[in-house]
């Protein structure tokens, strides 16, 4: 048999995995929480989804489906379908900025409706000026079948689905009273004048295109943030050529491109200074107000001002490689989430249209079986419909968190996704990582204290070459002292890594060991002469190392032991005494020795309790969740690669901008600046902000729940049904909108 035809001996196919991309969809037409619900289930039906969450607040979807040429377009059409327009995502026609944008119909709609509001008034005054009835007639039908078409295309397409939404209670209640006035009209005796209900669908016509004018200008305001990021990006550069000066499209700039820029102009693109020295204004990207000084070879950020100096610059990343486009990322992630919170509105919207109409059915047949006439069965029926539009519901939630995490974003604190933004305020323990946290994270060499009769420089020599291409903080450290003394370093070769304990490798043809004490207890190292001299720099507070040799039989010599001292962050101990002045339990990790540690908890005003000392990298997040299992709600704040599991375990992960990019994108909550004050302004931004979710959530329900029993037994008319109907919705706005006027 030949092997190759063998069963066994054919190759195993593995299964391709399956690509998931993330798509934003913008939506027209939506005007309340049940539209929401309906699209959100139209797009979940599409085969490849397997997330969608519509925000009515921003008109727009987001929708994790699995990647194909034909999603989106999948995608878009499902929406159509559903009776909406599908649009481009963050589309903005610049003449929707002016403040009274999209108010041409409402003002056509008063000016149709005032006549006819007028003599009602009059009849409260004793004044009889009432219009003829075919006046009436000519001015209320243009705004029920004109302005109010949308109602009834959106009502519409709500029933063709099987569902409900706020147009077709505002057409259904509007047509009711339309058509009642027609069969009054014209079943009176000529020489009488009935009582007509015009100006009531006209007047609620009218106010429900006011409120959502007055509800699309407050969403304005709340995504200001995101359009203000948007604008920090100048439309070109200076590129730097042979020939000279030359502008070019900011969309044409590459890496290794070299700018200039001049003073009072913002920065392009990401980048690193070339020649030049100045001063810029950060304040827009990390909320600090104080110029940062930018001398050859410092970072410089896209979006920044420059001050007095001329500068030309490097690029060093372009589009959405930038840190400020990774800003308005994590801005455009939260404000398209929806926290836990947000599922109450969601199940209540759910029902809510079929309850209401019910109980318009039930208001009219309960007031024609008390004997009552039809007129005024129907007029209070229509002020049930009318009262009970969801739109507070819909934009609650996502007003809040817009304005929240606008606000924050403005200040230097970025909330990634909606949940982090609820859970933080239920948090009751603080984890922070040490160095790079509370610390400058910048330590440097204090001591080297070599073995009894060792030379010290080649010693220190073959420490620093050993460390050349490392990026960790005491690495750093060990080559800057190097660099003091004008060593030249040596060719290290078969260099590795170890994970919270150190690194080995080969220089000058000897195998050195640098790292923790505790890796010289596991390998098993007689400390000999070191006992001492690590006591000595331990009560300094000092972080300790040892350098170590391997010799020509394998066993291991201690050559020198390193002290590395660090520095508190300024106004660290005065955040975190903040922190527990809130009722908060403070906790610091570090993978320092047990003395160290102490020593660094001290001057941050932290008890020998508060202070967790000789954690591995990988011990964090264990860490993490065993607080979680003893029912603490933990926050933990890191800036490193290694702090990025515990970040993840947390219930709220909070990253140092200052940090990595990994532990970045493991946390909920990124801080643009170093301060260790920012954390408790986020946790009082997500107080703030979950407050006005609930306020917002309050207001929304108690319209309803007052308004509807009054309209049922007759006490609203549905022009006041309408108007509390407009206010319900602009009133949530405008709670959530003082939140932008939060500051630190």
């Amino acid at each position: 048999m030949n092997p190759q035809s063998s069963p066994d001996a054919s190759p195993r196919l593995e299964p391709a995995p399956i690509e998931i991309s993330t798509l934003d969809i913008g939506i027209g037409g939506m005007t309340c929480a049940s539209c929401v619900g309906r699209v959100e289930r139209a797009l979940r039906k599409v085969p490849g989804v397997q997330q969608a969450t519509v925000n009515l607040a921003t008109e727009s979807a987001r929708v994790r489906v699995q990647a194909s040429p034909q999603a989106e377009a999948l995608l878009r059409r499902s929406v159509r379908d559903a009776g909406y327009e599908p649009r481009v995502a963050g589309q903005e026609d610049p003449a929707e900025l002016s403040p009274w944008a999209g108010f041409g119909p409402v003002a056509f709609g008063l000016l149709l409706s005032l006549p006819l509001v007028v003599p009602m008034l009059g009849d409260l005054a004793g004044r009889h000026w009432m219009l003829p009835a075919w006046w009436q007639w000519l001015l209320a039908t243009p705004v029920q079948f004109g302005l109010g078409a949308r109602f009834y295309k959106a009502g519409w397409h709500a029933l063709k689905a099987g569902s409900g939404n706020m147009d077709l209670l505002v057409s259904l209640g509007t047509s009711a009273g339309y058509g009642l006035s027609i069969w009054l009209w014209l079943s009176t005796p000529p020489d009488q004048m009935p009582h007509l209900y015009f100006e009531a669908s006209a007047v609620v016509i009218t106010l429900v295109l006011l409120g959502k004018w007055l509800e699309a200008r407050a969403k304005r305001q709340t995504t200001s943030a995101i359009r203000a990021l948007h604008a920090l990006r100048p439309e070109q550069a200076h590129l730097l050529t042979a020939e000279g000066e030359v502008d070019v499209p900011l969309a044409e700039v590459l890496v290794g491109d070299r700018l200039v820029v001049r003073p009072g102009e913002r920065l392009p693109v990401d980048g690193r200074v070339l020649e030049g020295e100045s001063q810029v204004d950060e304040s827009m990207l990390t909320g600090e107000p104080l110029p940062v000084p930018k001398a050859l070879g410092a970072a410089l950020t896209g979006g920044s001002i420059n001050g007095e100096g001329r500068v030309l610059m490097q690029v060093t990343a372009v589009g959405q490689e930038t840190v400020l486009a990774a800003i308005i990322r994590l801005v455009e992630d939260a404000q398209a989430g929806k926290p836990p919170i947000q599922r109450l509105a969601d199940q209540v919207s759910a029902v809510f249209v079929p309850v209401v109409l019910g109980l318009a059915l039930i208001t009219l047949v309960a007031w024609w079986w008390q004997g009552g006439a039809l007129e005024p069965a129907l007029i209070h029926a229509v002020a049930v419909l009318v009262i009970a539009c969801p739109c507070a519901l819909g934009l609650a939630t996502p007003a809040a968190i817009m304005a929240g995490t606008g606000v924050a974003a403005r200040h230097g604190i970025l909330i990634k996704d909606a949940q982090a933004l609820e859970l933080a305020r239920r948090v009751d323990t603080v984890v922070f990582d040490k160095t790079g946290t509370l610390t400058v994270g910048q330590p440097r060499l204090l001591a080297f204290e070599p073995a009894p009769g060792q030379d010290p420089a080649p010693l220190l020599l073959a420490a620093a070459s050993l460390q050349a291409g490392s990026e960790h903080p005491l690495a750093r450290a060990v080559l800057a002292e190097a660099q003091v003394r004008g060593l030249v370093l040596l060719a290290a070769t078969s260099v590795q890594a170890v994970p919270g304990r150190g690194s080995q490798g080969e220089v000058a043809g000897q195998t050195w060991l640098l790292g923790s004490l505790r890796w010289m207890g596991e390998l098993g190292l007689n400390p000999g002469w070191l006992p001492a001299a690590q006591a000595a720099l331990q009560a300094q507070g000092a972080t300790v190392s040892v350098l170590m040799r391997r010799g020509s039989e394998g066993g291991l010599e201690a050559c020198a032991l390193l002290g590395f001292a660090d520095e508190p962050k300024p106004g660290a101990a005065q955040a975190l005494a903040g922190l527990r002045a809130r009722g908060l339990r403070i906790l610091m990790l570090s993978g320092d020795n047990r003395a160290a540690a102490l020593a660094m908890g001290e001057r941050l005003g932290l008890s020998p309790a508060e202070v967790v000392a000789e954690v591995l990298p990988a011990d964090k997040a264990a860490h993490i969740r065993d607080l979680k299992q003893a029912g603490a709600t933990v926050l933990m704040v890191g800036d490193g690669v290694n702090d990025a599991p515990a970040l993840a375990a947390a219930d709220v992960g909070m990253a140092m901008g200052t940090g990595t990019d990994v532990a970045m994108h493991a946390a909920g909550i990124t801080l643009m600046r170093g301060d260790v004050a920012l954390v408790g302004q986020a946790l009082e931004v997500s107080r703030r902000t979950v407050a006005k979710i609930w306020q917002d959530l309050f207001w929304a329900f108690a319209y309803n729940v007052a308004g509807l029993p009054l309209a049922a037994l007759g006490y609203l008319s549905p022009v006041v049904a309408g108007a509390a109907m407009a206010l319900s919705s602009v009133s949530v706005m405008t709670n959530a909108l003082l939140l932008k006027r939060w500051k630190p």
